[in-house]
């Protein structure tokens, strides 16, 4: 092969990240483009050797994170204080680990293209892709940042078979679409071959679209049955400038902010719905409630409107005087009329590098990262918040993106889930519309309604179908009341379809790693119309 055809395919490889960056959200939102993205990335794997699909696998991978993660720089840098050196390196270097699983992925579908049946080849591609990405959620704290199938989130109605196998089972019938076209365009000249798996792939996306209509009609019947119970809810967005939030002059500024926005709620005349509870983002009370002494004001709007507010503060607590333990948390505070400070959950799942250092004592470069907000301890989901009706379960932050976390809250009894975030950090860029666009999928997955209060946007009341009701925009004030849903019982993704994701890892890789250990041979269309070596 003449060099230019041995450079070509990794080349055209590239355009895979740039078309999955057209679709995403925040990017250019042509959700149509997921059908055919991965299309030059695996065209190109079986025209070259597995070495060179690594490094092919590894380059789509670099550029593709590149592209969704950009942000991290403005979180690192601006908001982190590092340097401009360091904030590159950082975004390199993440990019760079998420790449490797990309990296992964290409030697093992090349040997499956390469080597294995076509049926074989269509099966465990999707496979592999679905069990790395699962492996992704879960390695070293895991990031599962924007997996493909989120990137169906603003289309509701394509989106309801994510209650038997979360947003995984979206991802690999994606996949799966992607690896059927390639496999058409490889044997064109044997149509026939290719059919029975046409059929197949048919069947399957015609069942889940069929599956997915059929629950949207059975759950908006529930939605709309006076029999179903409901509660009204309020959201305030503050939009509190993160570079000025932590300041003690703006303490008090920040909570008035918070409580005239809820008291608009429920002295508006033109409002139709008067919240019960009011949700503010996390750590909208910016300063430890339990020594703050103005602290009385917010105990005194609750009281006086006889209203709750659910609100992300930091907390403290003192373990041990003598050796002046003390730990800290990212927590949400449930405050009740006639009780105060009533109920509590610590943040369980922390954020590498931005709530703790691991292995801080060997990285002390990098303490900047955690010193505006603190070193936090991490807690655990526990029983859910109870408030008249409502049982509810919290999601601090990127919680959001870990299904499991959704899912532990339906364990436990939770009927809705709230969402406290503070999208600050990511400035103006893809990373707000990200976020929602994964939490939408909790709301799917579990069957239940999701209120979501981020500082700056997006905020807003996403339904048990995933339908997001007038979401806020970004970088603005802004207050909302909605009726909410408190749908009972578990999905079939609650109970066990949770389990898809690991399965395809364990047969993906191990069948993908027995293919990927053939002898290597050169493409050729055999007479039994299989791509193989």
């Amino acid at each position: 092969m003449t060099a230019p055809r041995r450079v070509w395919p990794l080349f055209s490889s590239l355009l895979t990240p740039v078309l999955l960056w057209c679709a995403y959200p925040g990017g250019g939102e042509i959700w149509q483009l997921l059908f055919v993205a991965l299309i030059p990335f695996l065209h190109a794997l079986p025209l070259m050797s597995g070495r060179r699909a690594l490094v092919c696998g590894f380059l789509v991978g670099v550029l593709h994170y590149l592209l969704v993660l950009y942000w991290i720089t403005t979180v690192v840098g601006r908001y982190g204080g590092l340097p401009l050196p360091i904030t590159i390196m950082a975004l390199v270097l993440l990019a760079s680990f998420m790449a490797s699983y990309t990296a992964i992925f290409a030697v093992l579908a090349r040997a499956m293209l390469v080597r294995a049946s076509l049926l074989a080849s269509l099966l465990v591609i999707p496979a592999i892709w679905i069990g790395l990405d699962w492996l992704k959620s879960w390695l070293f704290s895991g990031f599962p940042w924007m997996d493909i199938g989120y990137a169906l989130a603003g289309e509701p109605l394509l989106i309801q078979s994510a209650d038997v196998f979360g947003h995984s089972g979206l991802s690999y019938l994606l996949v799966l679409i992607n690896v059927l076209l390639v496999l058409v365009i490889y044997n064109l000249r044997y149509l026939r071959a290719v059919l029975p798996l046409v059929v197949l792939v048919g069947v399957l996306a015609g069942g889940a679209g069929f599956y997915s209509v059929e629950r949207w009609d059975e759950v908006s019947a529930r939605l709309t049955d006076p029999n179903t119970p409901k509660t009204v809810m309020g959201i305030v967005q503050g939009n509190i400038d993160q570079s000025e939030k932590w300041s003690k002059d703006n303490q008090q500024r920040t909570t008035d902010i918070y409580i005239e926005n809820s008291l608009r709620l429920r002295t508006d005349e033109g409002a139709a719905k008067r919240p019960e509870l009011v949700v503010w983002p996390e750590t909208a009370l910016p300063y430890y409630p339990q020594t703050y002494q103005d602290i009385g004001t917010l105990i005194g709007f609750v009281e006086s409107r006889q209203m709750a507010v659910l609100t992300g503060a930091p907390w403290f607590e003192l373990r041990d005087r003598a050796t002046r333990d003390i730990r800290y948390f990212n927590s949400a505070q449930l405050v009740q009329p006639g009780i105060g400070f009533s109920d509590y959950y610590h943040k369980s799942h922390l954020v590498p590098f931005g709530e703790y250092v691991p292995m801080k004592r060997f990285l002390p470069f990098l303490e900047p990262l955690v010193e505006s907000v603190g070193d936090f301890s991490a807690g655990q989901v526990e029983e859910p918040m109870v408030w008249n009706e409502s049982r509810i379960g919290v999601l601090i932050c990127f919680e959001s993106i870990f299904a499991d976390i959704g899912r532990a809250w339906v364990k436990s009894g939770a009927n809705v889930l709230v969402n406290l975030t503070n999208d600050a950090w990511y400035g103006k860029s893809s990373a707000p519309h990200h976020s929602m666009a994964m939490t939408v999928f909790r709301a799917v997955e579990t069957r239940r309604s999701v209120v979501r209060a981020a500082n700056t946007g997006i905020s807003g009341f996403i339904d048990p179908r995933g339908q997001v009701d007038e979401p806020s925009a970004i970088f603005t004030l802004w207050a909302h009341a909605e009726e909410v849903a408190l749908l009972e019982g578990e999905t079939v993704f609650v109970r066990w379809g949770y389990f898809f994701a690991p399965v395809c890892l364990i047969l993906g890789v191990l069948i993908g790693g027995l293919y990927a250990g053939l002898p290597s041979g050169r493409i050729r269309q055999g007479r039994d119309y299989v791509i193989r070596g």
